[in-house]
């Protein structure tokens, strides 16, 4: 498949195995109907109208989805729209474990992605709700204590930083995760990066870097 809306680099991330690529392409071909521009962000395949996200294409171990980008917006008059987290206020996705499944929705698929395409044309906005402050969880206190190093790095950072790693560390509802997430990050910290952070060695600005070092971690 290849016009001027489609990208190269989903044609590779297509060849790559995966128990979901019959999903995957058919999910792209449906999106593509809709009269989106192809593009590759985050290292999965994402669809843009005028330069805006609106519709990405990803996969886990349990299910494959389309990711409406402002998916809060919509009127999910099918009920089949998911909130990811709780933490995840304008996102939502639409799941699928086979390729027939994709087949039997597609009419009401397009139905929700040309809606999303109207939210963007309309110029809509997430109302973005402030979260409650998370304080330090406790077994990065214990951490700090057998590390001082650590503390002074990471009160370097600045208060944005901090407040994404609390988030993300204290969201593990077990200690021994929250423990994992702590020490995965212990690096990260100590080069006075946040969670978000580019660590792939360049530039954080397109088009040196797309984003996709937001996922090594």
């Amino acid at each position: 498949m290849t016009d001027d809306k489609t990208n190269p680099r989903v044609d590779e991330f297509l060849q790559k195995p995966s128990k979901w690529m019959e999903c995957y392409e058919r999910l792209r071909a449906m999106v593509l109907d809709c009269g989106l521009t192809e593009d590759f962000k985050w290292m999965h395949p994402c669809y843009t109208f005028n330069g805006k996200n609106v519709v990405l294409i990803h996969g886990f171990k349990d299910y494959c989805a389309l990711l409406l980008h402002k998916g809060a917006l919509l009127k999910d008059a099918q009920g089949i729209l998911v909130q990811q987290t709780e933490n995840v206020q304008a996102a939502r996705q639409i799941r699928f474990t086979n390729v027939q499944k994709i087949i039997e929705m597609e009419a009401i698929l397009k139905a929700y992605i040309r809606e999303a395409i109207e939210v963007e044309k309309a110029g809509l906005t997430v109302e973005v709700k402030e979260r409650p402050d998370v304080g330090i969880p406790e077994e990065l206190k214990s951490k700090f204590d057998e590390m001082p190093e650590l503390k002074t790095a990471f009160d370097a950072l600045t208060a944005g930083r901090q407040k994404a790693y609390f988030l993300y560390f204290s969201n593990a509802k077990r200690s021994a995760t929250r423990v994992s997430r702590i020490e995965k990050s212990m690096e990260r910290i100590l080069n006075g990066k946040g969670l978000m952070d580019c660590v792939c060695g360049h530039s954080k600005k397109m088009p040196n870097c797309d984003g996709s070092h937001k996922f090594y971690r």
